[in-house]
């Protein structure tokens, strides 16, 4: 099988580079970034000229792309899939995207032949190196199975959650509720700092009790290293809880607490986080105490 890879960055290049490793297919990529594209030419993979020349040459081609503007630049805009590839193709979407994107996005497709699943993943840039990650699959449920050991190759754990549109259900309803448990961790490790107790120690007990989380466990390490460097943005948290609101807009869901960690990430990007580690709102609770987590 031919598999095309557009846009292989911190996330789409593990998965990627599984899908090379772990099968005998020929797989083609093209990403802005040269680097991330040497990547993956480096063990086996080929570079693609572009979108166009990667659809034309594929029967599958996943995108992993940044946001939804992206995802329909990539598909359905004048240099991208559906004007390139063959009737039959296969798209394979891993964004985060919204709902009535992806919907849209597989309609423009269909009108050129071109079939279509939306993929997102959970599990961040370590799940999608060792090939753990978790795939939340919508779309059609026979193309879902015909291409399930294609999937299986970069992930432990592929669910079908039903018709376009729901993978994005699922990925943003899980996004909101770890970015909520992100924020409560930061609470709860400030409060500790304040009261005085060891944060190390308070980090022990809450791993090991009732309160443990995996955005917990994620937290304490990189509070304690003041290492923010971006494993998974803020700019990019901040996107997707936004298409988790716009979500519950439209079904009438009187969302109490993701608000409030919207304001949150919101004050962090305007002190300057964006471009940090989604545990950096962190910092936001910091400054307001004038002290740090240690």
């Amino acid at each position: 099988m031919k598999v095309g890879f557009i846009g292989v960055g911190n996330m789409g290049g593990p998965m990627c580079r599984n899908i090379i490793r772990n099968t005998n297919h020929a797989v083609t990529v093209f990403d802005l970034n040269p680097e991330a594209v040497a990547a993956c030419t480096a063990i086996g993979g080929a570079a693609g000229a572009s979108t166009a020349a990667v659809a034309a040459a594929s029967d599958v081609v996943f995108t992993s792309l940044p946001m939804p503007k992206h995802v329909e630049e990539v598909t359905l805009g004048a240099g991208g899939i559906a004007a390139h590839a063959r009737p039959g193709t296969v798209v394979i979407d891993l964004s985060t995207n919204s709902p009535a994107t992806a919907r849209r996005v597989e309609s423009g497709l269909a009108a050129k032949g071109v079939k279509m699943l939306e993929a997102p993943v959970s599990g961040g840039v370590p799940r999608a190196t060792d090939g753990t990650i978790v795939i939340m699959v919508g779309g059609d449920a026979a193309l879902f199975e015909a291409n399930l050991p294609l999937l299986k190759s970069f992930s432990r754990e592929v669910i079908h959650v039903g018709e376009v549109g729901m993978g994005s259900v699922a990925k943003l309803c899980n996004n909101m509720l770890a970015f909520c448990n992100a924020a409560a961790a930061s609470e709860a490790l400030l409060l500790g700092a304040a009261a005085g107790i060891d944060v190390h120690k308070l980090y022990d007990v809450i791993c090991n009790a009732s309160g443990n989380s995996d955005a917990f466990r994620g937290l304490g390490p990189k509070a304690f290293a003041r290492n923010f460097t971006p494993g998974f943005a803020l700019d990019l948290a901040h996107k997707d809880l936004r298409l988790a609101l716009e979500m519950a807009d439209e079904v009438g869901m009187p969302a109490m607490i993701a608000p409030q960690v919207m304001t949150l990430m919101r004050t962090a990007r305007a002190h300057g986080m964006g471009g940090d580690d989604s545990s950096a709102v962190l910092r936001v609770y910091e400054q307001a105490l004038g002290r740090e987590v240690k």
